[in-house]
C-alpha cells in the first residue's frame, strides 16, 4: 500500500483539480485514511489484502453519495493503480522509500497530516531510495487526483474484470 504522506498528497491534489465537486474536507480526508487505519486491512480494502483492493466489491457495498466514500474510493483507487500500474517490484524496502518522500511531498503539496496518524509517518534523510522515485510518486499523484471519481466508479461498475485483475508483483 503506498504510504500515508502518498494518498494524502493524491487527496489535496485531487481536491485542488476537482473544484467541480464540493467535498467536505474533513470527512474526505478521513476517508482517504481509514482504510489503513485498521488490523485487518483486508476487510477495508474489499480483498485478501491492501494490494489486492476491490474496487467492484466496494460499490457493491457503498455508493459515491458523501465525501467520506469518496475519500475512501479515492484511496482504494489510489491503492489499485499503485500495484496494478506503477510499481513492478515489491520488497519491504519500499516503507523505507515512504519515510525518505515524505517531507518533500509534505512541503510539496501542502499535506497537514491527521493526529490520529502522526506517529506512524516517519521521516528520514539523506538516503537512497529504492523502490520508487520522486518523479514516478509525482506522476502517481497528479494522474490520479486528476480522475473523476464517478467516472472510474461507472467504469468498475460496467467492467468489473477490468478493475479486479491483479497482475503479480516480482519480489
Amino acid at each position: 500500500m503506498p504510504g500515508y504522506v502518498i494518498h494524502l498528497s493524491v487527496a489535496e491534489e485531487y481536491l485542488r483539480k476537482q473544484t467541480k465537486v464540493k467535498e467536505n474536507y474533513d470527512e474526505f480526508i478521513e476517508g482517504v485514511i481509514y482504510p489503513d487505519s485498521v488490523t485487518d486491512k483486508s476487510l477495508t480494502h474489499y480483498g485478501k489484502s491492501s494490494s489486492y483492493s476491490n474496487l467492484y466489491n466496494f460499490l457493491k457495498e457503498r455508493e459515491l453519495k458523501n465525501s467520506f466514500n469518496r475519500g475512501y474510493f479515492l484511496h482504494l483507487l489510489t491503492d489499485y493503480l499503485f500495484y496494478n500500474k506503477y510499481i513492478d517490484f515489491f520488497s519491504k524496502d519500499i516503507y523505507n522509500d515512504y519515510d525518505i518522500l515524505n517531507r518533500q511531498l509534505i512541503d510539496k503539496y501542502n499535506v497537514t497530516l491527521p493526529e490520529k496518524i502522526k506517529k506512524y509517518v516517519f521521516f528520514k534523510e539523506n538516503l537512497e531510495l529504492k523502490i520508487l522515485s520522486l518523479p514516478l510518486v509525482e506522476k502517481i499523484i497528479t494522474d490520479i487526483s486528476s480522475m473523476q471519481l464517478d467516472d472510474i466508479a461507472r467504469q468498475v461498475q460496467n467492467d468489473p474484470e477490468k478493475w479486479t485483475t491483479f497482475r503479480p508483483l516480482k519480489r
